[in-house]
């Protein structure tokens, strides 16, 4: 092969790999976009929407960008300084979450304002700059191989494929083994080295100052505090932390579990039985009632959700003798509940696995209680509300059985909780709402909802241990307020609109 032809040959496969890894670079970018604004905003399909909205956003406009820099004859050179500077921005990404996360947090954005407000800032510069190279490079191609259909076919599949690679690394290795701030600054390196053969013809002073831009940026992070990461672990589906929580206990010390941004409970370090959370203690308080005429019985109890265990740990303590199984999907939060909460895991069996996956194979077991509590942010995760998982829920319970969960949403017309409680009218005979007081204002709040073909009789309930409280049973003047059950849907697999009904919390301040 003659040597300039083998020279075009290398050009061409170094432009097929670079749009390949600065494509799978972007989305690289995309998946950790929603790992860094999620102790911020939490994770919802909001967020999402923002993430993906933004991104493809500046990828347009990139590429628009990059189709004019080829037609005024932008060359190698151009496309060094374009990844030298989706690097940089890809660091500034970092810093400017720290300056701009002040500024949401004080102010009086809802969560989708704020969402979409922490990725315009962070990821539309990188995404537009990343979306540049692949036009300015096939069209550099198509000046060494004019057979254009194949050429444009390839640039376009090397782009999709290197999307593809970047997703599926992210997402199932990346996140889990490196840190989210770790990956940001792994795919600026990668990119300057993508970016130094295109400076071969440049002068030194470019490089050297396209260089000197990349470590400005990532300087001023590192000065900002912008590597610092917020989360003491982060999995495949959180970012967990474990704060200090000694303050809402009377005595001794406390911890609190952060998974993103919702407390997902406080543990005692001296005391497994003292439930802190009023919602908790209400999910126990109904069991026990519910039992209260057969003190000798042996309980099976079921949680569709572990997080910081405080319901299961209160229990093995308070009830030495129940059988406690906990389905959770996230190994991390139980080996960080064991490490950092007091956790022990002595006679409580733990199943890590989809909780709806986990009950549906018990098909030989039967349980006397059963809890979900499990939360994606503020929404409870779509499959576990809806017909088909009630039923099978009831199927799992014993004739005379309890079915709790707990729900935020917003007073004093909370749709979700109207729609849960339609939906589990299917299946059971008496179903509940309780709260542990009436706001006086419209105020996000966790209310508790319990299922059953055995009635409560009373409409007040005080508690019989641990700390004195009382909750009202409120079905009634639910049905006077807001929207009416029949104007509400039943929840099922086909049809679950979760954001749309805690709208109120995702469209106003109440859900922050």
């Amino acid at each position: 092969m003659p040597v300039a032809a083998a020279s075009e040959r290398a050009r061409l496969i170094w432009y097929g790999a670079t749009v390949f890894i600065s494509s799978a670079v972007l989305l690289v970018l995309e998946i950790t976009a929603g790992r860094l604004i999620a102790p911020y905003v939490g994770v919802t399909i909001y967020s999402w929407t923002s993430i993906i909205g933004v991104i493809l956003a500046g990828l347009s406009l990139g590429n628009w960008l990059g189709g004019r820099l080829a037609d005024r004859g932008a060359g190698e050179t151009a496309t060094g300084v374009v990844l030298v500077l989706s690097a940089a921005t890809s660091l500034l990404s970092l810093f400017a979450l720290v300056l701009v996360a002040p500024l949401i947090q004080g102010s009086e954005l809802d969560l989708l304002s704020s969402s979409f407000i922490y990725v315009l800032s962070m990821f539309f510069l990188p995404s537009v700059l990343l979306g540049i190279p692949t036009p300015l490079l096939t069209t550099l191609a198509l000046a060494l191989d004019d057979h254009t259909g194949r050429i444009v076919g390839r640039m376009h599949a090397l782009a999709a494929l290197g999307s593809i690679c970047g997703t599926f690394i992210t997402g199932f290795v990346l996140i889990q083994y490196l840190g989210s701030r770790l990956i940001i600054l792994l795919s600026a390196i990668a990119l300057v080295l993508l970016a130094l053969p295109f400076f071969r013809a440049a002068s030194k002073k470019l490089a050297l100052a396209v260089i000197a831009v990349v470590l400005a940026s990532g300087g001023l992070t590192q000065q900002q505090q912008g590597f610092a990461n917020p989360c003491d672990r982060e999995s495949s589906y959180f970012c967990l932390r474990v704060v200090d929580a000694s303050e809402q206990v009377p005595f001794g010390s406390a911890r609190a579990m952060v998974l993103d941004h919702l407390v997902h409970g406080i543990n005692h370090e001296s005391e497994p039985g003292m439930l802190v959370a009023p919602y908790v203690h209400l999910m126990q308080e109904l069991a026990d009632r519910h039992f209260a005429d057969q003190p000798q019985r042996v309980l099976h109890y079921f949680f569709a959700g572990g997080g910081s265990f405080t319901q299961p740990r209160a229990l093995r303590a308070l009830d030495p003798d129940a059988s406690v199984t906990v389905a959770e999907v996230d190994p991390t939060v139980t080996e960080l509940a064991q490490q950092r909460m007091y956790l022990s895991l002595e006679d409580i069996e733990v199943i890590h696995g989809d909780a709806r996956t986990t009950l549906l194979r018990q098909s030989g077991r039967l349980y006397d209680v059963i809890v979900t509590d499990a939360f994606h942010d503020i929404a409870i995760p779509y499959h576990l509300v809806t017909r088909e998982y009630i039923e099978l829920a009831r199927a799992r319970l014993r004739p005379d059985g309890l079915f709790t969960t707990n729900v935020v949403d917003a007073f004093p017309n909370p749709r979700m909780v109207k729609s849960l409680l339609k939906t589990l009218q299917l299946s059971f005979e008496h179903v509940d709402v309780w709260l542990d007081e009436i706001p006086s204002q419209p105020q996000r709040m966790t209310f508790v909802i319990a299922a059953s073909d055995k009635a409560f009789e009373q409409d007040i309930l005080y508690s019989q241990r641990g700390f004195e409280r009382s909750w009202l049973r409120i079905n009634e003047p639910l049905s006077r307020s807001g929207d009416s059950l029949a104007d509400l849907p039943l929840f099922s697999d086909d049809y679950v609109p979760v954001e749309r009904m805690i709208a109120d919390l995702l469209l106003t301040r109440k859900g922050i």
